[in-house]
């Protein structure tokens, strides 16, 4: 009989375990991999359509280009899972499965910041960068404010990136000089497991004369008065606003009663849930690592070794050591990287200073995972 495994969510996370698992076990697979979207995009590329270097459609890549042996795509929107039976039902079919393997990511409660959706911008959500395409070019003079407003957030270097694109942007129209540019973090120093990638990016902001405003986050915004409301009662005006949004688990997830403190806890090790033959990846977890593409591909890993190991019966694969590379964009058309590792100790970072070659290196990233996930 062939092993029945239903994965929720294909981004990262569900891509690269669908791929090691159809690669590993192929016709002795029965794989269901359900996502709402009909399409796939790189985290990053948000940036790219915010501020105009490419087209929405043109970072767009389409599920049905997923053609794996033993794996089925499912577009359906997931209405309700039962982790104790393993049976998750959509606005299609019910399904049960040998093994579940949850990988929703995290979604945005921008209704959390009061003033966010009445007066302000958020570049988190792909809609929410196609918006601000046609904002930002409208943005001449003035005080502009990329803010966090909450401590758990994806992809730890993406305000700072958003600052450094900003004025790169603000400095071909030429208006830069007319306009202010303030970063609001909630950490003191940007990436706090790499000080020497926090000191090169705090060194770039001086350079470009960008507000480093540390350990604050966005409370509210108030329309009427165009401010920022800090979480110390501090307030700051602007005229363009660019939003770290709230995130939280999907509701379908936090109706599961998978949760604890608002996210799916797992062992660390093998990314297990309390319940039987139920994994949890990614963004929706609390496993102590950022949230990034880029960890919960590492935990897909983990993942896929557990059970090809499981089905052939041979031993127990290397435990998730919280493992990555974060490619920066320093602005200038340069990217940094920083290799970091979280739970194997205290977490620790390692830079690599801004060039061409990494530029070349990040493209290599996408392209090759577009490769092995779509065969593209």
């Amino acid at each position: 009989m062939k092993l029945k495994i239903v994965v929720l969510g294909a981004g990262f996370g569900g891509l690269e375990l669908t791929t090691l698992l159809s690669e590993a076990l192929g016709d002795q697979l029965d794989l269901t991999l359900i996502d709402k979207s009909d399409t796939f995009y790189f985290g990053f590329s948000k940036l790219d359509v915010m501020f105009g270097r490419k087209a929405p459609d043109a970072v767009r890549i389409a599920y049905r280009n997923i053609v794996k042996p033993g794996v089925q795509f499912r577009q359906e929107a997931i209405t309700a899972i039962d982790p104790e039976a393993r049976r998750v039902t959509t606005d299609s079919r019910t399904y049960d499965a040998d093994v579940l393997v949850v990988a929703l990511g995290a979604d945005y409660d921008l209704s959390a910041t009061p003033g966010l959706l009445e007066a302000g911008n958020e570049f988190y959500s792909f809609a929410g960068a196609e918006r601000l395409r046609e904002v930002i070019p409208t943005f001449s003079k003035g005080r502009a404010i990329v803010g966090v407003t909450s401590k758990t957030f994806k992809c730890p270097p993406a305000p700072s990136e958003a600052a450094l694109l900003l004025h790169d942007h603000l400095v071909s129209r030429g208006v830069r000089d007319a306009c202010e540019i303030s970063l609001v973090m909630p950490f003191g120093i940007p990436i706090p497991p790499s000080p020497a990638t926090s000191q090169a990016l705090l060194a770039a902001f001086a350079q470009r004369g960008i507000t480093y405003v540390r350990d604050r986050l966005v409370r509210a915004l108030d329309p009427a008065r165009r401010v920022a409301i800090l979480d110390d009662k501090s307030e700051m005006p602007y005229d363009l606003f660019l939003g770290i949004p709230n995130h939280c688990v999907p509701d379908v997830v936090a109706k599961s009663g998978m949760t604890e403190n608002g996210w799916i806890p797992v062992d660390p090790k093998t990314l297990k849930t309390r319940f039987a033959n139920v994994y949890a990846v990614g963004d929706v977890t609390s496993v102590g690592t950022p949230k990034a593409g880029v960890f919960a591909e590492g935990a897909a890993r983990t993942v896929a070794a557990e059970i090809i190991a499981h089905i052939r019966g041979s031993e127990e694969p290397s435990a998730y050591r919280g493992m990555g590379s974060c490619y920066i964009e320093f602005g200038e058309e340069l990217v940094g990287r920083v290799d970091v590792e979280f739970l194997a100790g205290p977490p620790t970072g390692t830079f690599m200073e801004p060039s061409d070659a990494l530029v070349a290196e990040k493209l290599h990233f996408g392209s090759s995972r577009r490769a092995r996930w779509f065969g593209l």
